[in-house]
């Protein structure tokens, strides 16, 4: 098992004039509930090198402006069974901690209390049960408040690396910054090559062309990208390994990820490996990012603990339609999406009346006398029509929930938003099918979708029967839709004369009572296997059995043609077809005054129509 343990130390910083203090960093020992060997820590010198010091842990990632020091010349100290480190005070927050050292390192003949200041380092253990075997990073060793081990400055340093600090004792102020200055540029432009992990070569070349100079981080970012994209187009996309950006990651990336692992939802790209706290539920998540600990429904910048430019609704609402994706897909997978495979999906940019025209076919071309004018083709059209129609609700998103921490409740919401959705949709596909006691919607030439008059007649679409499924019936409706004549116009004399479609029925729609019978027609060599589907599909069968939730007369059955081939059934869609989740959340919001209550609105925009005839056909069987 390997987990992060953030444990306070024993240190025992001890400053000089020019702010390098040694330091006991970890002894061995319990702390916080781990158990450190002599051997592991022994194996973790190397790791202490290069070690970055910041003014306090931080949860959600480090500032730089936090930065205080670096620690190097990791040692083992018999004497103390631990690690020791020399740490120099650089960085913004560098001046803090040499002035803290000097302070807690006076001699006061008063004997005053100093305060409970010291050390505390945050390191990657792996662990079995208590016991820690390896340590496998050092992220930091922190300055903070009160240490849970007493972590103290002991002693100053008046000479290290042969004297180098009596000489910099000497320096001026602004020689000492300027070597801050220059100190900080070098911690940035280090770290930023290690998370890029470029090869060694292009790490070398960006190296150079920062050395000696103000290191800006959105400069080196993009020199990073330069590069990555220079290696990858020399080598081959997979030569360059790291994440797609510079993987300096803020405190904003960090809570994006704790949210999606509270919700159980998959991280967004690039994001996968990053280290972020686990949050206990959505009350801590609420709490860090409005500061509402009196659930007024506001927001209180002087009491956010989390500096982001992420809110509360809007995590929520991303980790919410990310649910609603997931399930939307799993319950796809069980069967729901059924509609997906007899119906054609269109996006549309507005919400504007759907005018879905079904243009008429040449025929077959006449033949023209020489010197003879070429006669008009006769080619004309069938508009079918369909509205948008806008389904949703909302569900309330209390603040007495977020108190009580209901976190597993909150997960189940898009959930449900989902599978009401995805039903929708199955709904109103299903229901073209059974309007109107079972001959459907009218059509544009006059007559019921479904019908058994001649297609020589006006609005007639012979593709309307009565009998029970069978084999036989199969072959009889399918020979039926393979004869339909394509449209050339809906005009005496036209009218059902194009050719044949000449297209077999991909699917037999049924009811869940005739699903077995269903299988046995289709494939009668292949009724009880378990792998019936795929099968079919490797074998080249003509058909496919399509269960439709909705239907519940034990008896109708239906066909259709691949919409691939011969789109008949229409979704249209305006923001998606999945459903969208919107979450009000303002103090300024009615719901949040007068009611207390954040609202999860779903909002939806879908139309369904049948565009042309041809390729269905339905058996409406009397029970």
């Amino acid at each position: 098992m390997t987990e992060t343990v953030r444990l306070s130390l024993a240190g025992s910083g001890e400053a000089g004039p020019g702010g390098v203090f040694e330091v006991l960093a970890i002894t061995a020992g319990e702390g916080n509930g781990y158990r450190f060997g002599e051997e592991a820590l022994r194996a973790s010198l190397d790791l202490w090198e290069g070690a970055e010091c910041f003014v306090d842990h931080a949860r959600w990632g480090h500032s730089l402006r936090d930065l205080a020091g670096v620690c190097f010349d990791p040692a083992w100290d018999a004497a103390r069974r631990g690690v020791t480190v020399k740490l120099r005070a650089v960085g913004p927050s560098g001046p803090l901690l040499a002035e803290l050292g000097k302070e807690m390192l006076a001699e006061d003949e008063t004997d005053a209390v100093k305060p409970r200041v010291g050390f505390s380092a945050d390191v990657l253990c792996a662990c079995r049960e208590r016991d820690v075997e390896k340590i496998v990073k050092v992220f930091s060793l922190d300055l903070v408040f009160n240490p849970a081990r007493g972590g103290a400055f002991k002693r100053a340093l008046n000479s290290v690396q042969g004297g180098r600090m009596a000489e910099e004792s000497m320096q001026d102020p602004a020689a000492v910054t300027r070597e801050m200055r220059e100190s900080l540029n070098r911690l940035t432009l280090e770290a930023g090559l290690r998370e890029a992990n470029l090869p060694p070569a292009a790490a070398e070349m960006l190296r150079g062309q920062f050395e000696g100079r103000a290191v800006d981080a959105e400069e080196l970012r993009k020199a990073v990208e330069g590069a990555r994209k220079l290696v990858s187009d020399l080598t081959g996309r997979q030569a360059a390994q790291g994440p797609g950006r510079l993987s300096m990651v803020d405190s904003t990336d960090r809570i994006r990820c704790a949210v999606d692992d509270l919700f159980g939802v998959p991280r967004e790209s690039g994001l996968e490996h990053v280290q972020a706290a686990r949050l206990s539920g959505i009350r801590e998540l609420y709490m860090l990012l409005t500061g509402d600990y009196d659930l007024h429904g506001g927001y209180y910048t002087d009491r956010v603990q989390l500096a982001t430019t992420a809110d509360f609704t809007g995590l929520v609402k991303n980790a919410m339609n990310k649910i609603v994706a997931n399930t939307w897909e799993r319950l796809g997978r069980a069967g729901y999406d059924w509609w997906g495979r007899v119906a054609r999906v269109e996006h549309f940019t507005s919400l504007q009346t759907i005018t879905g025209t079904l243009v008429g076919t040449v025929g077959t071309l006449p033949s023209i006398a020489e010197g003879a004018e070429y006669p008009q083709l006769p080619v004309g059209d069938s508009p079918e029509t369909a509205s948008f129609v806008k389904y949703g609700g909302y569900i309330p998103l209390t603040l007495e929930l977020i108190d009580r921490d209901e976190t597993f409740k909150l997960r189940e919401y898009p959930r449900e938003l989902a599978s009401a959705g995805l039903r929708r949709i199955s709904a109103l596909v299903a229901a073209i099918f059974t309007a109107n006691s079972g001959a459907g919607p009218s059509m544009a030439d006059g007559g019921a979708l479904f019908n058994s008059t001649a297609v020589t007649t006006a609005g007639g679409h012979a593709n309307l029967r009565t009998t029970a499924l069978s084999a036989n019936e199969w072959d009889a409706v399918s020979t039926a839709i393979y004869n339909q004549p394509m449209l050339v116009k809906n005009e005496v004399g036209l009218t059902g004369t194009g050719p044949k479609m000449a297209i077999n029925p991909r699917f037999l729609l049924v009811p869940r009572a005739l699903q077995l019978a269903a299988m046995k027609v289709l494939y009668p060599t292949l009724e009880n296997a378990a792998n019936i589907y795929s099968e079919n599909q490797q074998r080249g069968q003509p058909g496919d059995v399509v269960t439709v939730p909705e239907w519940t007369d034990a008896t109708d059955w239906a066909a259709v043609c691949d919409p691939a081939v011969a789109p008949a059934v229409y979704v249209g869609e305006r923001f998606g077809v999945m459903p969208e989740v919107f979450i009000a959340s303002d103090e300024r919001s009615p719901a949040v005054f007068m009611n207390d209550e954040h609202r999860l609105k779903v909002r939806q925009f879908v139309a369904v129509w049948v565009n042309d005839f041809r390729p269905l056909h339905k058996s409406n069987v009397a029970g």
